[in-house]
């Protein structure tokens, strides 16, 4: 089994270098996919309430052989559920979806501006946490505003911040402010799914030098940034394959090659804008 290199959170709470995405995975073979990741050394799994799939991801881990205390479970509150009410109410029922007494990583899925309750949101999970509900609280998609304003009004800072984030847009300004404020990046669509990215000859070129396919090289490359990647894979080989990372290490110039294919967001999912209920 891969060592998996841990982050300590600015809540002193701990998380994997890497992440099981798992959207779309679902029924019995979503089970096994998340019970074959587990199997595999993930211990990061990463879900939300409107993938519609928590009490598969609760299930893999009740099945798995590995110690719940050694999982570490993500979800997310969707849009419909923001305000401080709500948010409680969505978090116990993501909470029974997943069959768990305390859920490790819990997450604003959109900040919504538009509705402008994120804030209320943000109060409700920060009792969530010390009532002792959640280990870590974050978000998902903010900007360095939304950020900003969370600090101003509530005093308190996400742990994480889980965005779109890949060689194509590789979010330079906003991994700068979440280092110098100690908020870890998480990457959403770490290989930009659909595009022609793992086609790109530097790509190509750099995963054959060292050995590696163009997959695990762009999950290096976000690992060596500091980010966490979560790839979401059901085929427990390509699963495997995605947490053998670590046995080599891209110099600052090659890192900076594949931050420079940088084009934009490929899912046109601007924060200020989408709108996701």
């Amino acid at each position: 089994m891969t060592d998996i290199p841990t982050y300590t959170l600015n809540d002193g709470e701990n998380l994997p270098a890497i992440g099981l995405g798992t959207y779309g995975l679902r029924g019995d073979a979503g089970i096994a996919s998340v019970e074959a990741a587990i199997a595999s050394g993930y211990r990061l799994l990463d879900t939300a309430l409107n993938y519609e799939n928590e009490r598969e991801v609760g299930e893999g881990m009740r099945r798995s052989e590995v110690d719940r205390g050694e999982l570490l479970v993500t979800t997310k509150i969707p849009g419909r559920h923001h305000g401080y009410d709500e948010t409680m109410a969505s978090f116990a029922e993501s909470r029974q979806n997943l069959g768990v007494d305390v859920v490790d990583l819990y997450l604003i899925h959109w900040p919504l501006p538009r509705v402008d309750k994120y804030v209320d949101t943000w109060r409700a999970m920060i009792d969530l946490r010390e009532q002792g509900l959640v280990r870590s609280i974050g978000v998902s998609n903010f900007t360095i505003e939304h950020l900003r304003r969370l600090d101003d009004e509530t005093g308190v800072l996400p742990s994480v911040n889980q965005v779109e984030l890949h060689p194509y847009f590789p979010q330079t300004q906003l991994r700068e402010f979440h280092a110098s404020s100690g908020i870890r990046t998480e990457s959403w669509s770490p290989l930009g799914k659909s595009s022609e990215l793992l086609s790109e000859p530097v790509i190509v070129d750099l995963a054959g030098a060292y050995g590696v396919t163009p997959v695990q090289l762009v999950l290096r490359w976000h690992t060596q940034l500091g980010s966490i990647p979560i790839p979401k894979s059901a085929d427990a080989e390509r699963q495997r394959e995605n947490l053998d990372i670590f046995g080599f290490t891209m110099t600052d110039d090659e890192l900076d090659v594949l931050s420079d294919l940088e084009r934009g967001r490929l899912w046109g999912g601007d924060p200020e804008t989408n709108e996701e209920f």
